[in-house]
């Protein structure tokens, strides 16, 4: 895990959009599976689903990032 969140750091913003949306068609084809009783490893879907939270996540750091680096501090921009 500590792994694939330091190769998910490394990557651009809009790299990991693209790796954004095909989690979430890759987490789509789970759930149609695991309706149609195909799935075996349902634990599949729950670790799909924390993948895709990490990924959230280190998208909205890189816009914070960049937004600080625009000339303004994190308590400028709550007093906006």
């Amino acid at each position: 895990m500590k792994k694939d969140l330091k190769d998910f750091s490394a990557k651009s913003k809009e790299e990991l959009t693209d790796l954004l949306k095909t989690r979430r068609e890759d987490l789509f084809k789970l759930r149609l599976d695991k309706s149609q009783n195909k799935l075996k490893n349902t634990r599949a879907v729950y670790t799909l689903r924390k993948e895709i939270a990490r990924i959230l996540t280190l998208i909205r750091e890189k816009e914070l990032v960049l937004g600080q680096t625009q000339d303004e501090t994190p308590k400028e921009a709550e007093a906006k």
